[in-house]
Parts: C-alpha cells; sequence; structure tokens
C-alpha cells in the first residue's frame, strides 16, 4: 500500500481516512479478480466430457464407461445388443442410445438402477427383466434420487417397466411399455411411490398389471398417455394428492380407471372408453374429496362412473355415451355436483342403492328426458329424475337385468312416466337442458 501511495506521489498514515478508502478498493479489486479465477475454472472442469460405447473397441461395456465417467459426462451407446444385469447408474450421467441399442437383462434381474440424481436414460430398448415374488423387478429403478429423465425409450417383456421410489422431481416422457401379457408375472408399466412433483407425458402402455400406479405420489402430472389393453387397471392410484390428469385415454382395461382414498385430484378432458366386465368401470371414485372431473368422454364401458364414499366432487361437461350404466352413485356419497353432463344412449344414466339424496344435479341433458319447455329458456319446465323404477329393481336383485328390453321392463317404464311416486330415489335434475350441450 505503501509503494502505491509513493508512486501517486501521496502520503498517507495507515489510519487516516484516505488510506482506509483505498486499501477498500484494493481489497475488493483482489477478491473479484479470485472469483472470476474460480469460476473460470469451474467452467472448463464442468465442460463434459462425451464417453463411447461400441463393440470391437477398449470401451465395449457400459459398466467399463461407467467406471470412467464423472458427474455430468454424456455416455452414448452405438447399435448393438448389450447383455446386462443390475446396471447400476450412481452417477449424475447422460446415457443416450444411438440407434436404440437393446439392452438385455436376460430374466435375471433390474435391468438398470439409477441411485444419482440428474440421470438421463434415453434412446434404448430395455427388455425381458427379472420377475420375483419378493422384489420388484423392473426395466428402469429408479431409488431415492431427484431430478431424473426417462426419455424415448421402448420396454419390452420387463416385470415392471419404469420404477419410481423416493424420487423429486423428474420427467417420464416418449417410451413405449409392452407387457409380457402373463397376469401373474406383470407388475405396473410406470410405478411411482413415496414420490412427488413427476410430469408423465406422451408414453403409451399395453399388457401391464396397471398401467400407471401412484401410492403416495402427490403434486404429478400427468398428460396425453395412452394406457390400454391391461390386464387390470388403466390408471390406479390410492393416497395421492393434488395430482393432475389431462388428455389421456384409459381403453379396454380390465377394470377401467381406479381413484382411491385421497383429495385434491384434477381429472380433465380424458378419454374412458371399452372397459368392458361385470365389475368394470371407465373412473372408479372410491373415498376421494374435493376434486374435478371435467370435460372427460365415457363411452362404451360397463359403468362410466362408480362412485363410493366421495364428498365434494364436482362433475361438469362430460360426456357419458353407450355406457351400460353412466354413472352409479351409492348412498354414502355426499355433496357432490354434477353440472352440465350430457347422457346420450346409456342403458341406465344413474343407480343408488339408497333412497336419500345429498348431492346436487342441474342442467345436464338426459336424453331420456320427455318434458317440455313453455317458456322456451332452454331449460325442462319439469324436474327429471334420472334413476329409473327399474333400475332401482335391479340394484336390489341383479338378475333381474335378463328382463332388459322385454315387455315387463317397458312396461314398468310407461307405469313410472305415468306415476313419478313410483320411484322412490330423492335424485332429481332440477334444470334439465332440452338440448344437447356443446
Amino acid at each position: 500500500m505503501k509503494l502505491i501511495t509513493k508512486r501517486l506521489s501521496i502520503q498517507f498514515d495507515e489510519g487516516s481516512p484516505p488510506f482506509k478508502f483505498l486499501h477498500s478498493i484494493m481489497l475488493h479489486y483482489l477478491v473479484s479478480c479470485s472469483i472470476i479465477i474460480l469460476f473460470a475454472s469451474f467452467s472448463i472442469s464442468a465442460v463434459a466430457r462425451e464417453i463411447t460405447v461400441k463393440s470391437g473397441t477398449k470401451i465395449n461395456t457400459i459398466q467399463k464407461a461407467l467406471n470412467l465417467a464423472q458427474n455430468g459426462d454424456i455416455i452414448k451407446v452405438t447399435e448393438s445388443t448389450y447383455y446386462v444385469e443390475d446396471i447400476l447408474i450412481d452417477k449424475s450421467i447422460s446415457l443416450i442410445g444411438i440407434g436404440k441399442p437393446v439392452l438385455d437383462g436376460q430374466k435375471k434381474s433390474n435391468v438398470i438402477i439409477i441411485s444419482a440424481p440428474q440421470v438421463t436414460i434415453n434412446g434404448f430398448v430395455i427388455r425381458n427383466s427379472g420377475f420375483s415374488n419378493i422384489k420388484d423387478k423392473a426395466g428402469i429403478r429408479v431409488e431415492k434420487c431427484d431430478r431424473v429423465r426417462i426419455l424415448n425409450n421402448l420396454l419390452e417383456n420387463t416385470c415392471f417397466g419404469i420404477y419410481l421410489a423416493k424420487v423429486n422431481g423428474g420427467t417420464i416422457s416418449g417410451n413405449i411399455i409392452r407387457g409380457n401379457n402373463s397376469v401373474i408375472q406383470s407388475g405396473n408399466g410406470i410405478h411411482l411411490w413415496y414420490s412427488n412433483h413427476i410430469n408423465i407425458y406422451n408414453n403409451k402402455i399395453y399388457g401391464q398389471r396397471d398401467g400407471i400406479y401412484f401410492e403416495f405420489a402427490t403434486f404429478c402430472e400427468i398428460s396425453h398417455n395412452l394406457s390400454e389393453n391391461n390386464h387390470r387397471y388403466g390408471l390406479h392410484f390410492m393416497f395421492s394428492n393434488n395430482d393432475n390428469y389431462a388428455y389421456n385415454i384409459f381403453r379396454n382395461n380390465g377394470s377401467g380407471v381406479a381413484v382411491m382414498y385421497t383429495k385434491h385430484i384434477r381429472m380433465i378432458n380424458n378419454t374412458f372408453e371399452r372397459n368392458w366386465g361385470s365389475s368394470s368401470y371407465g373412473l372408479l371414485l372410491k373415498d376421494i374429496s374435493r376434486s374435478y372431473i371435467s370435460n372427460n368422454t365415457f363411452a362404451k364401458n360397463t359403468s362410466g362412473i362408480f362412485m363410493e364414499g366421495t364428498n365434494e366432487v364436482k362433475v361438469e361437461r362430460n360426456i357419458f355415451l353407450n355406457n351400460g350404466l353412466a354413472v352409479r352413485m351409492l348412498a354414502n356419497c355426499e355433496k357432490d355436483t354434477f353440472l352440465l353432463n350430457n347422457f346420450l344412449g346409456n342403458t341406465f344414466d344413474f343407480t343408488t342403492n339408497g333412497s336419500e339424496n345429498l348431492n346436487y344435479l342441474k342442467g345436464n341433458y338426459w336424453d331420456k328426458y320427455s318434458g317440455y319447455d313453455l317458456n322456451r329458456d332452454g331449460k325442462g319446465d319439469l324436474p327429471y329424475r334420472p334413476v329409473s323404477l327399474y333400475s332401482q329393481i335391479i340394484e336390489k336383485l341383479p338378475s333381474a337385468v335378463f328382463l332388459l328390453r322385454s315387455f315387463v321392463a317397458e312396461l314398468l317404464d310407461e307405469a313410472e312416466k305415468a306415476l313419478p311416486s313410483l320411484s322412490y330415489v330423492n335424485l332429481y335434475d332440477t334444470e334439465p337442458s332440452m338440448h344437447i350441450i356443446r
């Protein structure tokens, strides 16, 4: 400092204010230079290396590449078939397939296990995981790590396709998962357990036990997926709050879609179709509350929606088309609302197993409604009772369904029109729409 002041031909005392000011400037200058050097060295070291796995070279297996890799590196795997078992990825790397290389698990165990954060798996054919009655074997298993990305893979003949346990944040997109068509040896296509903030979109899932399964999975976004021909449910989730489901197709699954023991769910613009069977449905709602179901299509299901123990669920602007039964609402449902829905071509629009009603219907279109609209406001002048006398008989005596479309059933319908009091269920639409709701 004295040298600097001498060059400036100025003499300061070390305790004087000018000296202190100059000392402060120099100190900040040195700290700034140190930070710049530190960041420059960090940016140089942070440049990702590329490691290529190719048969016939020194790095001819994924394990050799993983041994060489450091956090942030990219491992590119060239087109070939690699016979593997329990590939453990414990570094934050990207594993990229070039030309869809095949990772064959030889039916022994898991194919890939991820235990590090910020891992990407992209562009592989993953097949032949093992099967166990004790441990859940998977094509890709992710455990206790965050921000994973599983993209554009084909998973075939795996017990579980993609299995996430205690994962926070991540994306599962563009994958095709095909099960082995065995009910006994099938796990779920995409399985989440104690995970949250996962985005699942643009996947196709076939032939698994459940297409998508959630348990204690919260704040997830599920959109634009196709879940079809699965043995049990297209979608099955339990104890999973604050999830959003939009623009998915659940088709021809064993027992439709099940949503259980949860709250604050939004299901919007989904399609539930062709879920046929003696106990099948498009959507099962069991013990859920404060949820919103809007702009969905329920077509050609044994039951469109089956509701048990629901509370404060709003069902709005959906289409119920050509179902055996559009809605079955048990007597323990309370404060549920049906607004502006279209009921078209269903054998039965509504059934329930009780006489009291603590729910609300208003402004829905019912193709069976034969009332009138004298003031031409688009609303029926008489309320509509969607629970028919014949449906109540079937509720009490299921074998009576063999009379469906018989002269006896038609006679009951005509008797009910003449004497609406024959139906003892206190459930009706106060303002039925005279026109299909667009």
